[in-house]
């Protein structure tokens, strides 16, 4: 049998001494380019980053729409018992500045868009850029989910809506596929029921950027794209490295995902809500959904917003070297190694 691998010879001090130079110098220019994207995070396309109050606005891709940087994720907002507890979150989230907020048909089965669609009365609907997100597969599935939608936000339409889980490699297929999702869209848009479009994933960068080759190829430009963005994911599977310049070179708006891998990484003590929040937004995002499913953590989001100030090279590079060890695993992102995020894998029904 030939054997591809030979043997290093054993390394002197001296050689010891190089590689740790390299290692350092490697870990030196993944800060730099950290701190480019830092850099990018006001100059997103559109215009530099202004303020409402406590919280920074930014624009969204190429549509000219000023968002909130901080974005009141759709899933936390069915986690309380009282649709009144939820209600209340949601409008003192909107009354404090937020004006992004995220949900998708298939949330606690369509309970987080029913309360949503409550708290949006009364006037609120005017005040808010409403995203939802869609499971099917089909033309037939996705139009009936966009109606029912509709329906439990109590709206006529909109703001954007976003191709969920795009998670499988056959997954953008699917979308631009004869009597496909897209179909669906362009006659929803046509319609006047959604504004702009999107897709999702938290998979494998590997997966957004096939979807974006295959939207070149069929010459279709997408308004956003949402991925998980925190501090684990700089160091494992990576779509702040991968996917994120080609968004901005290409003017889709970023929207960054589970800034705190779903709690594990203020929970095991490798960096506080604030820090993980602030990372994100130093990115170049332009808007970092955050799940908020009681007061304190609304209030913690609010703060994040308030306190933003572009990382400097020392605290970024101190944030990342603490993490990086816990990320290599890739055990404290399961929405990337495991099925337990997967919904449209594990309901196969949803995709129609």
């Amino acid at each position: 049998m030939i054997s591809y691998f030979t043997p290093e010879p054993p390394q002197s001090r001296d050689s010891d001494k190089i590689l740790g130079m390299r290692d350092s110098n490697l870990q030196r220019r993944e800060v730099l380019g950290a701190l480019l994207g830092a850099s990018l995070a006001t100059a997103v396309p559109g215009g530099a980053q202004t303020r409402s109050g406590d919280i920074p606005y930014r624009t969204l891709g190429r549509t000219g729409e000023r968002v909130s940087a901080i974005g009141l994720g759709g899933y936390h907002i069915g986690v309380p018992k009282d649709e009144q507890d939820s209600i209340k979150l949601i409008r003192t989230a909107v009354d404090r500045g937020i004006n992004f907020l995220d949900n998708c048909w298939d949330y606690h089965d369509g309970k987080s868009e029913v309360w949503m669609g409550k708290a949006l009365r009364d006037g609120y609907r005017q005040k808010i850029f409403l995203m939802t997100k869609f499971d099917g597969r089909t033309k037939a599935s996705t139009a009936r989910q966009i109606d029912e939608s509709l329906q439990r936000l109590q709206t006529d339409h909109l703001d954007l809506i976003q191709y969920h889980e795009n998670i499988r490699m056959e997954d953008p297929d699917r979308f631009f596929a004869p009597a496909g999702p897209l179909e669906a869209l362009l006659e929803a848009k046509k319609a006047g029921k959604i504004r702009y479009i999107g897709f999702t994933g938290h998979k494998d960068p590997a997966v957004h950027l096939r979807m974006l080759e295959v939207a070149e190829q069929h010459q279709f430009h997408f308004d956003t794209a949402q991925m998980p963005l925190n501090l684990l994911d700089w160091h494992f599977r990576s779509f702040a490295k991968l996917v994120v310049p080609k968004l901005t070179a290409q003017g889709i708006g970023v929207l960054g995902m589970k800034p705190m891998a779903f709690g594990n990484l203020p929970q095991k003590g490798l960096a506080t809500g604030i820090e993980c929040l602030h990372y994100a937004m130093n990115l170049p995002t332009s808007v970092v959904i955050t799940g908020c499913d009681t007061m304190e953590r609304l209030e913690q989001a609010l703060e994040a917003a308030r306190t933003f100030k572009p990382l400097s090279e020392t605290q970024l590079a101190s944030l990342l070297s603490k993490t990086r060890s816990a990320a290599l695993t890739g055990n404290l992102e399961p929405f990337k190694t495991t099925q337990q995020f997967d919904g449209t894998a594990t309901n196969v029904s949803w995709m129609g």
